[in-house]
């Protein structure tokens, strides 16, 4: 079983000068859901190598076994310090994909034409695609075959207006999530804030927040059987 996880390679958090990327526990928990079932994991980012971390992701209140683990775990820490270019990525090698979330994919993987095209790829090979938090955003410029977007008519959410408005960046983030995903005509549903809210929907598997990281990589495992 070969899963590819995408990750973001932006690290500007828009003007504010602030510093963003990637969630460490978005990573870190599906990773290792992954691992410990026997798959063979590929790293990838638009840019490779190092991806950036959300500084913010990495404080002591953020931290969880999964981060924890991965900061012990030198073989992993390698892997990720030298993920493949997308542009390098064949879909045909994998059998699913997962998107860690983080602020940085909103302006990178939104727009990546890498990463539009393997997710219309991988679909259309019958493989699963599961993205987390602000990873979603990753399917903003997907379409169907038909030109309209991917999410049309499909069970969707991702990070919610409220959760963007407690962190304080809906008026930083180049576009919101959930009204993106509505806009766009996916069914968006959403839990608590900050609870776990998971959606599949065929292929398609959608994780609201942080704390929907694990079980979204769980549903991408079991759809791969």
């Amino acid at each position: 079983m070969n899963i590819l996880m995408i990750l973001t390679s932006h690290d500007q958090l828009g003007d504010t000068g602030k510093k963003t990327g990637f969630w460490l526990e978005e990573f870190a928990a599906p990773y290792y859901v992954f691992r410990d079932a026997g798959a063979t994991i590929t790293l990838a980012s638009p840019k490779g190598g190092q991806p950036p971390l959300d500084p913010k992701s990495d404080a002591p209140d953020a931290q969880t076994p999964a981060t924890e683990r991965f900061k012990a775990d030198l073989e992993a820490n390698a892997q990720l310090a030298a993920t493949q270019k997308l542009s390098e990525i064949d879909i045909s090698a994998y059998d699913g994909v997962f998107y860690p979330g983080g602020h940085g994919p909103m302006w990178d993987l939104a727009n990546d034409s890498d990463s539009i095209a393997l997710i219309q790829d991988a679909l259309a090979a019958n493989k699963p695609v599961a993205a987390v938090c602000h990873a979603p955003a990753a399917l903003k410029n997907v379409k169907n075959a038909d030109g309209t977007p991917l999410v049309k008519g499909k069970s969707v959410t991702g990070f919610s207006n409220s959760e963007e408005d407690a962190v304080g960046l809906s008026d930083i983030v180049p576009f919101l999530l959930e009204d993106t995903l509505k806009e766009q005509g996916g069914e968006y549903s959403r839990g608590d804030d900050w609870a776990v809210h998971v959606v599949e929907d065929g292929l398609l598997i959608t994780g609201q927040n942080p704390a929907s990281s694990e079980e979204a990589a769980e549903r991408l495992l079991a759809k791969l059987g």
